[in-house]
């Protein structure tokens, strides 16, 4: 059985009360409702079921799945950095990386490298007892949920609407984690081109509340 106080801690640094500011970024979402691309319930459960799958999920996964087996950090760092689509994309995973780390060495009271935010949670997570599955289902059910925060704001969705897709998506998360478990560095393989290029866009939409 894992720990109790390993899944408590990690339910912590995931939690919205963690000083990463989730809160600020869309990861383009901003851009897609903007566009009409995202613009109901269904929609919105298409783009970001695509994106956990198919995009930076799916990549953030296999970073966080070799980390947690003892891959090289900075290797895995230098590689998330490499393959990120947009300048939003890479900035969005690195200023969050940094506010992850900095919460945690305040926590461990040890310096701790900056690091892009799936490798900060690998180096954390190798601390826990917990099955490495768990750590990377519930890491990317996170940022579904932030995405699902910002689309009951941006669409609007209803909250009951926001938490159906939500939990629509809870196989999808677990079929992910299951298989970034194994998964090796040449299992990575982003194709979610058009909500890279959202992101692109969203560097110039006139009026913005996220910082992706």
């Amino acid at each position: 059985m894992p720990d109790p106080i390993a899944s408590l801690s990690l339910m912590q640094w995931l939690s919205p009360a963690f000083p990463t500011g989730a809160f600020a970024y869309s990861h383009g979402l901003e851009q897609a409702v903007a566009a009409g691309e995202v613009r109901d319930a269904e929609s919105f459960a298409a783009w970001l079921g695509d994106v956990l799958e198919l995009g930076a999920g799916w990549g953030d996964a296999v970073l966080l799945g070799c980390g947690l087996r003892g891959e090289d950090l900075a290797k895995l760092d230098a590689l998330g950095r490499a393959m990120a689509g947009s300048a939003e994309r890479l900035r969005e995973t690195v200023e969050q990386g940094a506010a992850f780390t900095l919460a945690q060495a305040g926590l461990r009271g040890q310096e701790l490298p900056a690091r892009i935010l799936p490798v900060a949670v690998a180096e954390a997570g190798r601390d826990l007892e917990m099955p490495a599955a768990q750590i990377i289902a519930l890491f990317q059910h996170s940022f579904a949920s932030n995405l699902v925060s910002a689309a009951v704001r941006l669409v609007p969705l209803g909250q009951i609407a926001g938490q159906r897709v939500l939990a629509g998506l809870h196989d999808k998360i677990a079929a992910i984690a299951a298989r970034a478990v194994g998964a090796q560095l040449t299992d990575l393989s982003l194709s979610a081109f058009r909500a890279e290029v959202t992101a692109m866009k969203h560097e110039t939409l006139d009026v913005r509340l996220f910082k992706t």
